[in-house]
């Protein structure tokens, strides 16, 4: 009988975490563990506060308690760019692109932090690679790409920043679905190929749970649930609430 394969480090923790906003709490003493490798997700309704905890994550949001901790340093409160530096990524929700600048230039501007041309070539070429619609459209102005496609660029152009741990906030929010399918595949082709890290914000539980391999439920600013993602969708309340069925 063959020995059990060991699970993957922690890499990233979450301990305690809760954010104001003035005088209200937003999010209330999160804790989440994250392993190298695998695809974590986190699902609510709108407004329990998902979007919150990656901006906290980021070192956009300052007015939070708890450690935050990677690859065994705390970075609670470290600026963005430094958060950046050491490898973790935001895809926003709502994508974010520059809208003016051609799908190109908005490629670049993720690389902003990296000196090495042979390096920003190689990852202009894997981003070209895992999404071939960006590079026949590389001189077109982003603003007049699909949804999907400005999707596929806001993850394009953070893979320029050679992450090792990437957050994407809703990345399926007003994409067509057929595109969505295309979306989810490409996030489970950056994690198997590229051994990246992935924290996913969804609304979309049934997709969501499908790709990852653990999941938190939160529910106004608290973690409800947490189990691996085939269970999590075998729960007869996360089916009732957020998959649709009884």
């Amino acid at each position: 009988m063959q020995p059990p394969h060991p699970e993957p480090p922690v890499i990233f923790e979450v301990k305690d975490l809760s954010v104001n906003y003035g005088v209200i709490t937003a999010i209330h003493d999160v804790s989440l563990q994250i392993r190298s490798g695998q695809i974590v997700t986190l699902i609510g309704t709108n407004g329990a506060g998902k979007t919150t905890i990656l901006r906290a994550i980021s070192g956009l949001l300052k007015d939070k308690r708890g450690k935050i901790i990677y690859q065994n340093e705390e970075i609670t409160q470290f600026p963005p760019h430094r958060i950046v530096q050491r490898g973790l990524c935001h895809v926003p929700e709502g994508r974010m692109i520059f809208a003016n600048l051609t799908v190109l230039e908005n490629l670049k501007m993720g690389a902003y932090l990296q000196r090495d041309r042979a390096a920003i070539h190689r990852e202009m070429d894997l981003v070209f690679s895992t999404f071939p619609r960006l590079k026949e459209r590389s001189a077109q102005v982003a603003g007049t790409l699909s949804g999907g496609e400005q999707q596929m660029l806001a993850i394009g152009r953070a893979l320029m920043g050679q992450p090792q741990f990437l957050m994407l906030d809703e990345p399926s929010l007003g994409i067509a679905p057929l595109l969505v399918k295309t979306i989810f595949e490409k996030i489970v082709e950056i994690n198997r190929q590229h051994g990246i890290t992935i924290l996913l914000v969804e609304q979309n539980a049934n997709l969501a749970l499908e790709i990852s391999h653990f999941g938190y439920v939160l529910e106004t600013g608290a973690i409800s649930l947490k189990d691996n993602s085939a269970a999590l969708r075998e729960n007869p309340q996360v089916k009732s609430a957020y998959l649709g069925g009884g």
